[in-house]
């Protein structure tokens, strides 16, 4: 099994800890880091981005439907989210798009540089494979509910 660096994993975290309090105002803990397939039943929802850079691969948020609408209501300062609309995609995918922005200049700061790619949004049932990617997952964990901080690195 290949090892994970912490130094590779914890800007991802310390950003999405930062954002999530910032934005959401919601104070998260993190679960335990394991490596894993990446399938998932029911009722997922996820948002992807791609890294390049000096540091390559996938990030994904991996959430329910209903925590998603529940971060994008909490995004948009309160305004009830009923269904997962434009408007609510739209918050998740900027979600996605300040965490990683906020890792890739923590990242920078210790002279790693990456680019990363716009969120592609991706519901229901899902398998993604890379054959030559090291799939992890970090729960981060809040009131009672998980979201799912999911990374393919290559080469690590």
């Amino acid at each position: 099994m290949a090892a994970i660096r912490a130094e590779q994993i914890n800007p991802f975290l310390m950003s999405a800890r930062s954002v999530m309090q910032t934005v959401c105002g919601i104070d998260i803990k993190f679960g335990k880091i394991e490596k894993t397939d990446f399938k998932l039943d029911g009722d997922p929802m996820l948002i992807m981005l791609g890294i390049t850079g000096e540091l390559s691969g996938q990030a994904c948020f991996v959430m329910s439907i209903e925590i998603a609408k529940k971060i994008a209501s909490k995004m948009m300062m309160g305004m009830p989210v009923e269904e997962f609309d434009d408007m609510a995609r739209s918050a998740i995918s900027e979600l996605g798009n300040m965490v990683m922005g906020n890792a890739a200049t923590i990242l920078s700061n210790n002279n790693v540089l990456i680019d990363i790619t716009p969120p592609t949004i991706i519901t229901g049932t899902t398998s993604i494979q890379s054959p030559d990617s090291t799939m992890f997952k970090v729960p981060l964990l809040y009131e009672d509910y998980s979201v799912m901080l999911c990374f393919m690195f290559k080469n690590l």
